[in-house]
């Protein structure tokens, strides 16, 4: 049985949870004078479906497509597309993702693996110079660091397996955002200013994103004519235009020499991206990750991501400790959610690649036997010493412990999305997607009007130890390790809710977390997603958000020997929910990011949990 809730509002949760007005698109301003930015409500219920970003622009293009008819999924790549335009740091037809459908005709999950692989010439010495890895930012910002892009790749798989309208009618929102522009809010400005030094060194990057050789001014209009034409050639030739077109061209030739400012001094390294490997790109169909939490059946995404098998493998762990607020203080459920991630950590270091070429063994990492065998390291008056030894799920019997070398967790980018949409229907989406590092590899592809992912950086660049088997290091065609993990929670076979969130390698902790807070804490969704944060990731020391740096909850956790240090800002979620009356709720973040946009078809008032 599903354990109680208890819905009080924790150290954590607001006093009030507000209900969206409306879900109507921002109107137009004229480009020639400085406007606002679209006003974002973190939450909204009503009927008809709904749609969670972190962009007003990008959820109202959503929500058009289910008011017009369309499905979630239709919907989630309009919200995508326009993502690419609003959220260019973030996502875009350059990168890549993983997308969980949930089909209400068949009342089954499936995932789309839409991760970028690596050209077919590479190996375990990509990223190393004389036997040596080459410093990171070096790396970043590089032909070398790009994969072949997944996401036009996924748009297309899909729409042609579940999707109702066609690519070209959903590409006309994002199109028509970029031939006339958007408006630019603080967190788009403080985005360029932290890369400005590094856009300023390719032309073409600086032209669009650095108007007038000048940070953009906040209220003012980005306009992207060269993606515009994109997403016109796209949507009337195909994706495939990109796989092996003219625009399949151009990224060759970006990677392979970038166009570098002739008077900088940056050192940017070509990659060896061909034609050959964007005509072999293809997207992949396998099942999800499945465990089962307090009664409710949790979906998530298999390797290449880590996602779901990590934050399955912690949910395990967490399943025989009672969490509710009558049960457990602030204290006591964050210490066993820190202690949970910091073992999943551990085992993902270990076992998690691409499945393609390692024997990555997922039954063992979601089995419950395994879990409690981990679990009997948790004590509840000390804190497990980091880095911790992975366990061995192929021998979950034997016995509390763990042997051999850690793993360490190797770098993310943090700037990746998530949206989530629902449709009448009952089909939902959570969907992530990124090109990695804030502004991807800082490369324009040009004319084309997008920037291209440096998804590779987040293979290991070397061996960790000798002793030690890594299964992230570089391989030809190989996808690299990931820690998006959209999820999808489904209760008697139906959609219970839908989340995920950016953040690099703390979105596994913020889903865990997010989850936690929801279905054990009793915290409405809202609040769950807007719960300062702890992330631990078999590190010393354990992330924590203001919100808890300056509670009395981290002196209680410090005095049994938890270590922190401070993160301004962990993730980004944006999530669905279904209501026991049949409503959907859109939630999204209230602050982070400059707060999330969760909008309705038809909204309605009250009812919120």
């Amino acid at each position: 049985m599903r354990r109680s809730t208890v819905r009080v509002l924790s150290l954590w949760a607001a006093a009030a949870v507000v209900v969206s007005a409306g879900a109507t698109a921002p109107s137009a301003v004229p480009a020639t004078a400085p406007s606002p930015p679209p006003v974002k409500t973190p939450v909204a219920a009503g009927y008809g479906g709904a749609v969670a970003s972190v962009d007003a622009d990008a959820s109202a293009a959503g929500i058009e497509v289910l008011r017009r008819g369309g499905n979630a999924v239709d919907a989630a790549v309009a919200t995508a597309a326009a993502l690419g335009v609003t959220e260019p740091y973030s996502a875009g037809i350059g990168g890549g993702g993983y997308f969980v459908y949930y089909d209400a005709k068949s009342r089954t999950v499936r995932t789309v693996d839409g991760r970028e692989t690596a050209p077919l010439s590479a190996d375990k010495s990509l990223f190393l110079e004389d036997g040596k890895p080459i410093p990171f930012a070096e790396a970043m910002t590089s032909g070398l660091g790009v994969g072949t892009p997944g996401t036009p790749a996924t748009w297309d798989r899909v729409l042609g397996e579940w999707g109702t309208k066609p690519l070209r009618t959903l590409l006309d929102p994002a199109e028509k955002l970029a031939r006339d522009g958007f408006t630019v809010d603080s967190t788009f400005r403080s985005q360029t200013a932290a890369n400005e030094a590094r856009f300023r060194d390719f032309p073409d990057t600086a032209k669009l994103f650095l108007p007038g050789g000048k940070l953009p001014v906040v209220g003012s209009r980005i306009k992207n004519p060269d993606l515009a034409r994109t997403y016109d050639k796209l949507g009337r030739g195909g994706v495939g235009e990109l796989y092996r077109g003219d625009i399949a061209r151009d990224i060759v030739r970006t990677v392979r020499k970038p166009p570098v400012d002739p008077g900088a001094t940056r050192v940017v390294r070509a990659g060896d991206l061909t034609a050959k490997d964007l005509r072999k790109y293809g997207t992949l169909d396998q099942a999800p990750t499945k465990v089962s939490y307090q009664g409710l059946d949790v979906y998530g995404m298999a390797p290449s991501s880590s996602g779901g098998t990590t934050v399955g493998e912690a949910l395990n762990i967490l399943e025989r400790t009672d969490l509710s607020t009558d049960a457990a203080s602030d204290a006591q459920y964050l210490h066993r959610l820190i202690e949970a991630s910091r073992i999943a950590f551990a085992d993902r270091g270990r076992w998690v690649g691409d499945p393609a070429f390692e024997d990555v063994p997922v039954k063992g990492l979601l089995s419950q036997r395994f879990a409690d065998s981990r679990e009997c390291l948790i004590r509840d008056d000390a804190v497990l010493k980091s880095p911790l030894a992975p366990g061995d799920p192929r021998k979950p019997g034997s016995g509390c412990g763990a042997g051999g070398t850690a793993a360490p967790t190797t770098y993310e980018g943090e700037n990746t999305t998530h949206l989530t949409a629902a449709d009448k229907w009952g089909n939902v989406v959570a969907y992530t997607l990124t090109i990695e590092s804030t502004g991807g590899s800082g490369i324009t592809v040009p004319g084309r009007g997008f920037l291209l992912n440096n998804e590779l950086t987040d293979f290991s660049f070397a061996p960790a130890s000798p002793a030690v088997h890594d299964p992230n290091l570089p391989g030809p065609g190989k996808r690299p390790r990931s820690s998006m993990s959209p999820t999808i929670v489904l209760e008697d076979g139906r959609p219970l809710l839908a989340l995920g969130s950016p953040g690099g390698a703390t979105i596994i902790t913020t889903v865990l977390q997010t989850l936690t807070g929801h279905l054990d804490r009793g915290l409405p969704l809202v609040e769950a997603i807007a719960a300062p944060r702890a992330s631990q990731r078999n590190a010393e020391t354990t992330e924590i958000e203001p919100g808890l740096w300056n509670s009395s909850v981290r002196a209680e956790l410090e005095a049994i020997g938890h270590a922190f240090r401070q993160n301004p800002e962990i993730g980004a979620a944006t999530g669905v929910q279904r209501l026991p009356d049949g409503r959907w709720l859109a939630a999204a973040e209230k602050v982070r990011r400059g707060g999330g946009s969760a909008m309705v078809v038809t909204p309605s008032g009250g009812g919120t949990r």
